[in-house]
């Protein structure tokens, strides 16, 4: 993608200061601790972010900066917040103030969705750094005292503020106990410690403070089944949208993962609430997300084969290593293959329409003809929700009899799923027997997935054997094993049905299907 991504994840924390405060001597701030003085620095950055602070306000920042090493524009993508600690993954691009680098501008694609990224900030910042090193001249944390003069397109002339940032030079205990030690220290000394925000965001004010636009809401008892809907697609919305930036870069497999399990999981709140929705729309947006799971879906499929193969190509004879590694790399092109389907679809309109239409249902899901936004509580209906689910998966369980085959298994897995989801969507007002009665029925959709990997990996590597026939002795080896791993599976898969089956389990709501 043409970026260059720092070493590191930004952890820092970040604290207020007044005109007149004394930067404290910050040796043996820890036992050893030496502060050295660096030389001041001239920071300017231009901040870019669309008309209504979308950027901001998800807690993303782009900029292009003078003054310091290494490319000048950064995109800062938020990993969380936690008192005064701040954490960011950085990605660096060259290039001229001009024009914002297209690699960043994919990046951030899902949260602008077409529209365009302006000026929204200069700011001028006078920084005076401080190194703390330890006993052996390794570097434990950066302090900064910056003083920040801005200008934004609202204000009526330039603002000024001062802070101190501190950062943690690495991530091992050590920086981590510095900075620690180092905020205690400042904060003693008349520092203010508060919400870790960006320099843009203080300069920007209240405006850039306001909520992203999905927020997923609370719900209770007493919620309506439209509050539990809303709730469910801003949930749902934000987990696309917060993993959308890892599916792109594709360094991360845990963000497709998530990214795939919320289309998956969207698709199967809304046909679990359908009858308090809309029936076109409905049907709509869940052809969409079906849609969207198919293009994400194979990425997620060959992570999991790529990571069962390597584990178990490890327990192969030496002799044998040379054909698995022969396999994973066919495996490894067929991922190259899907990512390049995966990202031109990522770029394209209909996904941006999509995501606008969500961002849409977050706050306003298309209701059923004569439906009341202030209907009865859901958890009077959450139970008969969930139980027209469950009586699926009870079919699909007898369909298979004693001894089901591959392909009923994944039916009962299926079906397995979308009463947990079930389940888990109507938990915030069913309460706890609905959270465990879905913890029960995730153990038997974790047996049957698991069952189902060692399906899917056979096929695969019998496909592989005719493509790489010098690999088949090693491949011969990886099938023994997932033949010996999925007849484990089918011997334990009863107990978990067990669990989850049991009229206790059940009660909760077979006690109010109406």
């Amino acid at each position: 993608m043409g970026h260059e991504r720092s070493a590191k994840v930004e952890v820092e924390a970040k604290l207020t200061v007044g005109a007149g405060f004394k930067m404290v001597d910050l040796t043996e701030v820890v036992a050893g601790a030496v502060a050295i003085a660096q030389p001041a620095r001239e920071l300017g950055a231009v901040y870019f972010d669309t008309a209504d602070l979308e950027l901001t306000r998800w807690g993303i920042t782009l900029r292009h900066r003078t003054g310091e090493p290494g490319h000048p524009w950064m995109l800062k993508l938020p990993r969380g917040a936690d008192q005064a600690v701040l954490a960011r993954d950085e990605l660096r691009f060259a290039g001229t103030v001009e024009r914002i680098p297209e690699p960043a501008i994919d990046l951030v694609r899902a949260f602008t969705r077409g529209r365009p990224l302006i000026e929204v900030a200069r700011l001028h910042t006078t920084r005076l750094p401080t190194l703390i090193a330890d006993a052996h001249n390794r570097a434990l944390v950066e302090v900064a005292d910056d003083t920040v003069s801005f200008t934004t397109g609202d204000a009526d002339g330039p603002g000024r503020f001062r802070e101190v940032e501190i950062e943690a030079a690495s991530d091992n205990r050590s920086s981590w106990a510095a900075l620690d030690a180092t905020v205690a220290r400042l904060i003693d000394a008349g520092a203010r410690s508060g919400r870790p925000l960006p320099k843009v965001v203080r300069a920007l004010g209240q405006p850039a403070t306001e909520p992203p636009s999905v927020v997923a809401s609370p719900v209770s008892a007493r919620s309506s089944t439209i509050d539990v809907v809303r709730r469910l697609a801003a949930r749902s919305t934000i987990q696309i949208l917060v993993n959308d930036p890892g599916v792109r870069l594709g360094e991360d497999p845990e963000a497709v993962h998530r990214y795939r399990v919320a289309t998956r999981r969207l698709r199967s709140d809304l046909r679990t609430f359908r009858s308090a929705l809309d029936g076109a729309p409905t049907d709509e947006m869940r052809a969409e997300l079906r849609w969207l799971g198919g293009v994400v879906g194979p990425i997620r499929d060959l992570d999991v084969l790529g990571a069962r193969i390597a584990a178990h190509a490890r327990s192969l004879p030496d002799q044998d290593q040379p054909g698995a590694t022969m396999v994973l790399a066919r495996l490894a092109d067929e991922r190259r293959r899907a990512r390049v389907h995966l990202t031109e679809a990522l770029r394209t309109e209909r996904y941006d329409a999509l995501l606008e239409a969500l961002v849409g249902w977050a706050s306003h899901p298309p209701l059923s003809p004569g439906a009341k936004p202030r209907e009865r509580p859901a958890a009077e209906r959450a139970g008969r929700r969930v139980g027209r689910r469950w009586k699926q998966l009870e079919a699909a369980v007898g369909a298979g009899g004693k001894d089901p085959s591959d392909d009923e298994f994944h039916l009962i897995r299926i079906a397995a799923k979308r009463c947990r989801y079930a389940a888990e969507a109507v938990a915030p007002v069913a309460g706890k027997p609905a959270r465990r009665f879905a913890k029960r029925v995730a153990k038997v959709q974790g047996v049957l997935g698991d069952h189902h990997d060692t399906v899917v990996a056979e096929a695969w590597l019998r496909d592989a054997a005719i493509e790489v026939p010098e690999a088949r002795v090693a491949i011969g080896g990886l099938i023994a094993i997932e033949r010996e791993e999925r007849a484990r599976l089918r011997a334990g898969w009863d107990a978990a049905w067990h669990r989850a089956s049991r009229k206790k389990a059940r009660a909760w709501f077979s006690r109010h299907r109406r």
